[in-house]
C-alpha cells in the first residue's frame, strides 16, 4: 500500500513536532491529491494573480541552470504575494557539505544541516534543483541533495529537477487534459520514445514521464534502442505498481513502427544508458547508432493523429524535425507555460500546512 504523502518529522527551535509533506516526487501524493493539483492550476490559468504567499518567502537553490523553472518559480510566487530569493551554491552562496562524519578540508565551507536549518528559519518554502554528477549511478540515484534538503529542513521542501523531475510531470499531465478536453487520460495509447543527442543525459524527465503517465492510467509503451536503455528499476517498478492501481498498461519495445502505430501520445526524451553511467566513452559508439530514432513526420504519420511533447530545451533536427515541432499536434510550449500554473498550485498547497 502506497503511502499518500512523504512524510517527515522535524523539529522547531520550540521543540514542537508536526507532520509535513514535501514535494519531492509525485509517486508519494494520491491520486485524489495529484487530481486536485492539477485542478487548481487550471483555476491559476483562469485567475492569475492571488494571495496564496502574501508575506511569504520561498528559496529557490539552483545547483545547475535554468530558464523555465527559475522564471516560472520566480513569477508564481511573485503572483501569489510571495518573494523568491535564488541561490547558486558556489556561485553566489558557500559551496555545501553533504556527506555525514566528512573532514570539511576541500572546497566546501558549509554543511547542509546548517544551510537547511537556517534557510528554514528565513523562509517559508525551500525549492531545490540538482542534477546528478554523471560519475555513479549507485551514487546519484540516492538523490543526496534533495533528500538532505528535505531531512534537515523545518518548512517544506520542492524538487525543481533532480533525478526526477514531478513538477513537470504536472505540466505535461496537464497539457495533456486540456488537449483531449478531458481529465481521464485512461486508455490513451501513450509512447514515451528514446531521442538522440550528441551528449548523454540525465533520466529525469523519462522517469518522470513514466511515471505520470502509467498513474493516470494509459497505456505506456517505453520505446527505446536497446534493453540497456531501460530505465532504473525503480521508476519501472513505480510503473507497474502505477498499473496496477489506475489500470492501463506497461511494455518496453525497441521496434519503432509497431510502437508508433495508432499512438495517441508521443513524448520524447534523450537520456544515457545506465549500463554505462560515468563511463560516456563506451556509450557513445552506441548511442550514434539510433539517430535515427528522431521523432520526424514519417513516424508522427504512424500515429492516430498523434500530439507530440516534450520538456524542452530541445535540439531541433536532432531530437525532433522543425515539421513535428511546428505541427499544430505539437504542445511542448504549452506544457512549458503550465509548469507557472501547476508549481503556483504545489506551492499553494504546501503553505496551507
Amino acid at each position: 500500500m502506497r503511502r499518500a504523502f512523504l512524510f517527515f518529522i522535524p523539529q522547531h527551535f520550540t521543540g514542537k513536532k508536526y507532520l509535513m509533506k514535501h514535494f519531492l516526487n509525485t509517486q508519494d501524493w494520491t491520486r485524489p491529491e495529484l487530481d486536485e493539483l492539477l485542478k487548481q492550476a487550471a483555476a491559476f490559468k483562469t485567475s492569475k494573480l492571488g494571495d496564496q504567499l502574501k508575506g511569504r518567502a520561498v528559496a529557490l537553490v539552483f545547483f545547475n541552470p535554468s530558464l523555465r523553472t527559475r522564471t516560472s518559480f520566480e513569477l508564481g510566487t511573485f503572483q501569489m504575494g510571495g518573494h523568491a530569493v535564488v541561490l547558486a551554491p558556489g556561485k553566489d552562496a558557500w559551496p555545501i557539505e553533504f556527506e555525514l562524519g566528512s573532514v570539511m578540508s576541500g572546497d566546501t565551507e558549509e554543511h547542509i544541516a546548517e544551510v537547511a536549518k537556517v534557510l528554514s528559519s528565513y523562509v517559508d518554502l525551500i525549492a531545490v534543483r540538482a542534477f546528478p554528477k554523471f560519475i555513479s549511478w549507485d551514487e546519484d540515484r540516492q538523490d543526496k541533495v534533495l533528500n538532505s534538503f528535505a531531512k534537515y529542513s523545518t518548512v517544506p521542501v520542492i524538487n525543481m529537477e533532480t533525478i526526477t523531475h514531478p513538477c513537470q510531470e504536472l505540466a505535461h499531465a496537464l497539457a495533456l487534459q486540456e488537449h483531449f478536453k478531458t481529465s481521464d487520460l485512461r486508455g490513451k495509447k501513450y509512447v514515451l520514445t528514446w531521442t538522440y543527442h550528441p551528449k548523454a543525459l540525465n533520466t529525469a524527465v523519462a522517469n518522470s514521464a513514466l511515471t505520470i503517465a502509467t498513474r493516470m492510467g494509459m497505456d505506456v509503451t517505453l520505446l527505446c534502442p536497446t534493453p540497456e536503455y531501460v530505465l532504473d528499476q525503480r521508476y519501472m517498478d513505480w510503473a507497474k505498481t502505477n498499473v496496477a492501481e489506475n489500470g492501463g498498461s506497461l511494455s518496453v519495445s525497441h521496434d519503432i513502427a509497431s510502437a508508433y502505430q495508432d499512438a495517441d501520445i508521443v513524448y520524447a526524451k534523450s537520456w544515457g544508458a545506465l549500463p554505462y553511467f560515468g563511463d560516456w566513452e563506451k556509450e557513445k559508439p552506441i548511442r550514434d547508432q539510433y539517430k535515427h530514432f528522431i521523432v520526424d513526420e514519417a513516424k508522427m504519420a504512424l500515429t492516430n493523429n498523434g500530439v507530440f511533447s516534450h520538456c524542452l530545451p530541445l535540439r531541433r533536427n536532432v531530437k525532433a524535425t522543425d515539421g513535428v515541432m511546428d505541427s499544430p499536434n505539437c504542445i511542448a510550449v504549452q506544457e512549458a507555460a503550465n509548469r507557472l500554473h501547476v508549481q503556483k498550485a504545489v506551492m499553494a498547497s504546501l503553505i496551507k500546512q
